[in-house]
């Protein structure tokens, strides 16, 4: 099985989310497991929400999403989701964020399989979840809500870079708040009325201050900021990729308010998320910014806090030495600034860590695309792991 030709077709078919349509991709998925003789079940989840999941007594589950962001012909120097394979790579949208992974993984399975056909009906559990790109509330967080799946050590084939697999994330706070103010004429602004767009000035100047938090965690994980920071300041170009890392970083997405020019503004609704390190606790954080603005509604739309797989459990063992295995080079764990379904398996006791194939300078950009070589690389990384397992 060529995991290029694999990642070729699933690109090929589109489950762009929205709408989050994923019932033809998974029904691909179904077939290659339906050949290699793996038992599995697919859940719809409304209006073509498809998960599927299969339910062995294994230690080890590999999982991955099959939705994929929007992509328009524009700019792209080839359609989107014409999963051609040109140049040493896999080209089109999802390539690398993740049916890259998705594909290597199911390669992965099917060669163990085919090899001790004898004695082994699956190497491990799979589960394939629609709406990673929505927030999971359809895939990852409906599967663990059923309790579908059960916690055990979990690779999740998200893309990282080729020698380190990430182990933890920073927490995750997506909010909203609506300030009020007392109208008047906007010619006695300030000396009479009361505006909500100013006090929305003066939330955003908290938020920037929470940036200059420091916050205390012990030296391994001190470690590990640093070697990540090391990665990260390379891969974005940054030069602050340790203080991403450390602190809390926020934005302020959407901002809207007022009534006219004229009249001072009594109405003003702010949506913003924060990014939360190890070390802070988002309760206290939450309670924090409500003591700051008791006359304003703050609406918490999601919240989990900073999640960490520990560094000398068995499945960061196993990848990174099978890493340094296929490219005879250093492998260590490293922490990511962002968020996936790596939370929510967390928070429901899996021991969860991300390693995949993938050129992180396209995720969900044009021109995204993978290489030929490196899924060849993930599948025998991938191969090597469900040795520690079976």
């Amino acid at each position: 099985m060529d995991a290029a030709k694999i990642c070729s077709e699933l690109v090929k078919i589109r489950s762009e989310n929205p709408p989050g349509n994923t019932t033809d991709v998974i029904e691909y998925i179904a077939e290659i497991l339906a050949s290699l003789g793996i038992r599995y079940n697919i859940v719809d989840e409304g209006e073509g929400h498809c998960n599927l999941y299969t339910h062995y007594s294994h230690p080890l589950l590999f999982m991955g999403h099959v939705d994929v962001v929007p992509a328009m012909d524009s700019d792209w120097d080839r359609p989107p989701f014409s999963g051609e394979i040109a140049e040493g790579f896999v080209h089109g949208r999802g390539s690398t964020d993740m049916k890259g992974g998705c594909a290597a993984a199911l390669c992965a399975v099917a060669e163990y399989v085919e090899s001790n056909s004898a004695d082994i009906d699956s190497p491990c559990n799979l589960c394939f979840v629609c709406d990673e790109e929505g927030g999971g509330h359809r895939g990852s967080r409906r599967i663990l809500a059923k309790k579908l799946i059960k916690p055990c050590d979990c690779l999740i084939a998200e893309p990282t870079p080729a020698l380190n697999p990430t182990i933890g994330q920073k927490g995750l706070i997506r909010a909203s708040i609506e300030f009020v103010g007392n109208p008047g004429h906007g010619s006695l602004y300030p000396c009479a009325g009361k505006s909500a767009i100013m006090k929305a000035g003066k939330f955003l100047s908290r938020l920037k201050a929470l940036h200059s938090l420091e916050f205390s965690t012990d030296p391994k994980i001190e470690t590990i900021y640093k070697r990540s920071s090391e990665i990260f300041r390379e891969l974005l170009n940054v030069d602050s990729a340790e203080e991403i890392l450390k602190h809390i970083t926020f934005n302020p997405g959407m901002i809207s308010g007022g009534e006219g020019v004229n009249i001072v503004a009594q109405r003003c609704s702010l949506s913003w998320e924060m990014r939360i390190p190890i070390g802070c606790n988002t309760d206290e954080l939450i309670a924090r910014l409500r003591a700051e603005n008791p006359d304003d509604v703050i609406d918490i739309k999601d919240v989990c806090s900073p999640n960490l797989t520990g560094s000398d459990s068995k499945i960061v063992g196993a990848v990174c030495g099978e890493i340094e295995r296929v490219y005879h080079k250093e492998s260590f764990p490293i922490i990511q600034w962002a968020a996936s379904d790596a939370r929510h398996l967390r928070a429901a006791g899996f021991n969860a860590i991300e390693y995949g194939p993938g050129e992180l300078n396209t995720l969900h950009a044009v021109n995204e695309k993978v290489s030929v070589e490196n899924l060849a690389k993930a599948v025998d990384v991938y191969k090597g792991v469900l040795g520690h397992y079976n």
